[in-house]
């Protein structure tokens, strides 16, 4: 028999399409009280009582990605893009709020002194990356274009020695992996910034959604390791450093978790970048336990977008091609319009 995730249920009064794109406070006490008259008016059931147990991961759903001109915010190709793709994420939480079991938002989670930010590189002249623009290679070491900031090795507790190895051994390991290169991003989604909120409606979403079906929210925090980057929110990009100890630890619990769920939903931000790294690392578990859970896989499409910065980058033929392989493994691409049919 399948079951089905319907789009009966109305949208909330409360949600307003075009403050998606704005940063606010919640009002959680009257939300709270919104959400259980709600679920009495439309009968929601706790959580609880589900016989699908259905997962929605939310991947860096930030203002740091998602608001426009926060630091790396993704416009698609279209330029607006994490921002239609959260209107219609709202959306789907609201009309779907008695299917979902479980709401998983990941937090990229980062401090100034990480691999990826301009801060850790200098060059002969003591001059950063340009951020975004800038790609680091075991070429660019070898030729000492870049080399690690010695002040950072110092603050970060770590002899030169070894963390210029370290770095060296990093984007080595990035290339032999066929993982994107090193790119030194802009400071973003930093620990204790507005950046790494949740966006208010989004925000206001999983808040309501926990209330009205007694569903505590499972945040994941990711990417505060100041020596790897961490993309997935399920492994880091380089898991072994050049002494042959981890950097840090695949999350085996988490892993473990969305398998035992009926169905996982996937939506976030971005396409290209944590949204797809996360699939991969997910599907390349499943293909080791059994190919067919891929099925249990859900990719809401039209909630994510690829990284795009004119003139510079342009990751969606990369995110395009990932989602067709995700696809040719037996995962659902759908829209977070459409019916959507559990077997």
């Amino acid at each position: 028999m399948n079951t089905q995730i319907t789009t009966q249920l109305p949208i909330p009064p409360h949600y307003h399409l075009d403050k998606v794109s704005e940063v606010w406070r919640v009002p959680y006490q009257q939300r709270a009280a919104e959400a259980q008259a709600w679920a009495k008016e439309h009968n929601i059931k706790p959580a609880s009582t589900d016989k699908t147990r259905v997962c929605l991961l939310l991947i860096d759903v930030q203002n740091t990605f998602c608001i426009p001109e926060f630091e790396l915010f993704v416009g698609g190709k279209s330029g607006t893009g994490a921002v239609d793709d959260n209107q219609r994420l709202c959306e789907f939480i609201y009309r779907n709020l008695g299917a979902i079991a479980t709401i998983i938002p990941t937090m990229d989670t980062h401090t100034a002194m990480q691999i990826f930010h301009p801060i850790f590189w200098v060059n002969a002249i003591g001059e950063h990356p340009t951020p975004a623009a800038s790609s680091i290679t075991p070429a660019d070491i070898e030729k000492g274009i870049w080399k690690v900031n010695p002040a950072v090795a110092f603050s970060l507790g770590y002899g030169y020695d070894f963390i210029e190895k370290h770095a060296y051994h990093y984007v080595k390991q990035l290339t032999e992996n066929g993982k994107y290169p090193l790119t030194v991003w802009f400071y973003h989604s930093m620990l204790g910034g507005i950046g790494h909120a949740l966006v208010s409606s989004v925000e206001e979403a999983i808040f309501f959604h926990c209330i009205a079906r007694n569903s505590q929210t499972q945040f994941e925090i990711k990417g505060d390791n100041p020596l790897t980057e961490n993309y997935s929110v399920l492994r880091p990009e380089v898991l072994e450093g050049v002494d042959k100890n981890p950097i840090a630890q695949k999350n085996i619990r988490l892993i473990q978790q969305l398998l035992e769920f009926d169905a996982v939903i996937i939506a976030g931000q971005a396409k290209s970048h944590c949204v797809a790294w996360t699939i991969d690392d997910l599907l390349t578990e499943i293909q080791q336990i059994d190919a067919t859970l891929a099925k249990k896989i859900y990719l809401l499409e039209d909630c994510t977008s690829p990284v795009v910065v004119d003139g510079v980058v342009d990751y969606s033929e990369q995110a395009d091609a990932a989602f067709e392989r995700f696809a040719g493994a037996g995962m659902h691409v759908v829209k977070s319009t459409e019916v959507i049919n559990f077997f």
